[in-house]
């Protein structure tokens, strides 16, 4: 089967001819029609997170998924050849850039009827990222404020909605051009990061999502109230990040070094700072399902490509200039 394969970071993407994946007793074998792209893909092409998840090269990228049951092992009960579904792969078994994925049953969910496989193939890991920020770590709920960076890109549309229908009242930072687009995803404020400054505008916030990092990140620290939390998914990797890893003790060192820095500042500060690197969670991807069938959340698709076009794509990605999601459709 046709797929795209990393063979050396900093390279483009290789089309090559690989063997159909195996099929273990709990798998579903999907046919893949619409694989999401990535800020992530982009980062594992870079090298940028070589130290802390070491795949071996040569890889088939891909972290997003909708597509077809083609076939099922012998344990699975949740799927039959036919159904419609979308899955965001565990991080140790991606590879949706190909035609035919291996995926984990508990990983996997029925697709939402409600949309096209286009859109369902955008959703399932930055719909995972903002459920597992806002839901599970943030417990948002009603009368809470959360302040959501990069509105208008993958995540932050997603998490915008999200926190509406929990109940916060949402800030975000944009681009001018933005900012109604934001507004009609339910955002209450929305701050122009090129003319306005949000640390100066903002105070009193219970939660704030960072997908910028580095200063940004510092300076998201200061709208915080006593006792709020700031999460971070472009890093840098926290303690509890290599807990969920299993790493070795060096490891372990050498990332609580890495991210000394921010938690000093927001101990300081009396908040809190944690990494968030989403994982796959079929039960969840259920419930984000249920929400976007009740239209409580829609997926936003900027640009769809053709599979061919996955290598090249992928490494214009940080170019940024599309709305919510780019698609390599099949």
């Amino acid at each position: 089967m046709r797929a795209f394969v990393l063979n050396k970071y900093k390279e483009l993407l290789q089309e090559v001819d690989v063997p159909e994946p195996g099929v273990g007793e709990h798998d579903v074998l999907v046919q893949v029609k619409a694989a999401g792209l990535n800020q992530l893909d982009e980062k594992i092409r870079q090298g940028e997170f070589k130290q802390v998840l070491p795949y071996r090269l040569p890889l088939i990228l891909g972290n997003d998924l909708a597509g077809v049951v083609v076939g099922v092992g012998a344990k699975v009960r949740s799927f039959k050849p036919g159904d419609e579904v979308f899955a965001r792969p565990d991080k140790d078994r991606i590879g949706t850039f190909a035609e035919q994925i291996a995926v984990a049953e508990a990983d996997l969910a029925i697709k939402p009827a409600s949309i096209s496989m286009d859109e369902a193939g955008s959703l399932p890991l930055v719909a995972l990222t903002a459920w597992q920020a806002l839901v599970e770590r943030g417990k948002v709920g009603p009368g809470q404020k959360v302040l959501i960076h990069a509105g208008a890109g993958g995540v932050g549309s997603i998490a915008i909605q999200l926190a509406k229908y929990l109940g916060a009242a949402v800030a975000t930072t944009v681009s001018a051009g933005n900012a109604d687009f934001v507004r009609e995803l339910g955002a209450d404020v929305v701050i122009d990061y090129r003319t306005e400054d949000f640390a100066e505008i903002l105070h009193g916030y219970d939660l704030v999502l960072d997908s910028l990092g580095g200063e940004n990140l510092e300076r998201s620290l200061k709208v915080l109230k006593p006792g709020g939390k700031a999460i971070g998914i472009s890093g840098p990797p926290d303690p509890g990040f290599a807990q969920e890893l299993g790493a070795n003790a060096v490891l372990k060192g050498a990332v609580a070094l890495i991210s000394a820095g921010i938690r000093r500042k927001a101990r300081r500060l009396g908040v809190t700072y944690e990494f968030l690197f989403m994982r796959a969670n079929g039960s969840q991807l259920r419930e984000i399902a249920a929400l976007i069938d009740a239209g409580e959340i829609r997926p936003v698709v900027g640009r769809v490509v053709p599979f061919d076009q996955t290598p090249d794509v992928l490494a214009e990605l940080d170019k940024g200039g599309v709305r919510g999601k780019t698609v390599v459709s099949h």
